[in-house]
């Protein structure tokens, strides 16, 4: 089991960029494999999520080259060019893997079963199965949960309201649309990241929005294209994070992606106090990119507004550090979502925070988290790569060493966080038991 021994002081400084974003790095590949031609891609993120999304595509006979530095190189098979897999799909850690494959597979004319490391497993993925299920889809599942087996056969559209935001069911909905008869319709209860949505349009393929209402019908064309993923504002975060709270610090992220369904990390910590400027605003790939520059600033508690939330829903466990950093109280609600993450990311937070001498009052939809000193300590990071490298951060400002246990999994979506860190000016350590 891996772990970090992180030492406190230090300020981050430089300029660097952080690797590609992870959810567009497997849209990337899902449409690329279904596109008919070829599909570059460059900047994609190596990590060990969406390199099982590259397995299972391979394990249902797409050709692909790489990948290599970012670069890879798919041979679409067409929407109806895959092949039954000889074995399960193994996802690893990865819920969105998991998901949109789910989505994929479900209207395929061959049976599949989707599996996971014992992390997924615990995911609930009843909201998943609930829609595919009324499109017509075969899946069981024991208990709602992983492994999934689907028998593929025909859908139908269906006009589907989301019961809680969540753009892995989403987009799960509209892949399964593609091969549905007729129009698949989803309404969102408040925006989430549309990654699906750009890249589905940006591929060929006819897709309609009308305010939180987007629908497609089956019967287009993916087409291969050549795109460059940005990098990704939820590894960016932790580096947000920890300049804004560690004085001293200024430091620049090249070309991270400024989506306005991802960037509620930023509004909320610029709510709070924090010091962040946009510079060099561009498109790449159809996506907005920007280089954000952040400098030290002390922090304020604030109530974070539920609207920002979903916009935010993956860097909580960095905002939960802010939080504990500023003056006063910070309220945190309609998070629910957290507790069905790769953890239960409010429960671990709160532990871990307790652990370094934090005040943090535990709700069933968020917390209340006051502002005080954070000590040196251990904290069991239970396997979630973004609480591992949310606490590495904390160590910048404690009063003593910080231990993360369970760090392994910080190469699902930031196989370079320790070298980068280093080279920021955390002081972090890597030790395998």
């Amino acid at each position: 089991m891996s772990r970090y021994l992180v030492h406190p002081g230090g300020q981050l400084k430089g300029r660097f960029s952080v690797p590609g974003d992870k959810s567009i790095s497997h849209r990337a590949v899902i449409l690329g494999a279904l596109a008919e031609g070829i599909t570059e891609v460059e900047g994609l993120l190596e990590g060990a999520d969406v390199l099982a999304t590259i397995a299972a595509f391979r394990a249902m006979g797409v050709e692909m080259e790489g990948p290599n530095n970012g670069h890879l190189r798919i041979q679409g098979a067409g929407l109806h060019g895959l092949h039954a897999p000889a074995v399960p799909l193994d996802c690893g850690n990865s819920g969105t893997a998991m998901r949109l494959l789910a989505g994929v597979l479900a209207g395929q004319a061959f049976s599949s079963t989707l599996i996971g490391d014992t992390s997924l497993q615990k995911r609930p993925m009843g909201r998943l199965l609930n829609p595919l299920r009324a499109m017509g889809a075969e899946i069981t599942a024991q208990e709602g949960r992983a492994p999934l087996h689907i028998h593929g056969r025909p859908l139908h559209g269906i006009e589907y309201a989301l019961p809680v935001a969540s753009a892995q069911v989403k987009s799960a909905v509209l892949l399964a649309g593609v091969y549905a008869d007729g129009q698949t319709c989803v309404t969102e209860p408040a925006p989430t990241r549309d990654h699906s949505e750009r890249m589905l349009q940006g591929f060929g393929y006819p897709l309609e929005r009308q305010g939180p209402r987007i629908c497609l019908r089956s019967g287009g064309q993916l087409h291969g294209q050549s795109l460059q993923v940005p990098g990704d504002i939820s590894s960016a975060a932790f580096f947000l994070l920890g300049a804004t709270i560690a004085p001293g610090s200024d430091l620049t992220l090249e070309g991270v992606g400024i989506n306005p369904t991802r960037t509620g990390i930023i509004e909320i910590l610029t709510r709070m106090g924090a010091r962040i400027d946009l510079t060099a605003l561009r498109e790449v790939g159809g996506e907005p990119v920007a280089d954000i520059r952040v400098r030290y600033a002390p922090l304020q508690g604030i109530a974070i507004p539920p609207r920002l939330v979903p916009l935010a829903i993956d860097e909580f466990p960095a905002l939960f550090i802010a939080a504990a950093c500023a003056k006063g109280q910070t309220v945190i609600t309609g998070a629910e979502e957290l507790r069905v993450k790769e953890s239960d990311r409010i429960a671990v937070m709160a532990g871990g925070l307790r652990a370094l001498g934090a005040t943090i009052e535990e709700r069933a939809d968020g917390a209340i988290i006051s502002g005080s000193p954070l000590l040196g300590g251990q904290v069991n990071s239970h396997g979630d790569h973004r609480i591992a490298m949310a606490f590495a951060m904390a160590a910048l400002v404690a009063r003593g060493d910080i231990e993360i246990l369970d760090c392994a999994n910080v190469a699902t979506s930031f196989p370079s966080f320790p070298a980068l860190a280093q080279q920021a000016g955390l002081l972090l350590e890597m030790v395998s038991a």
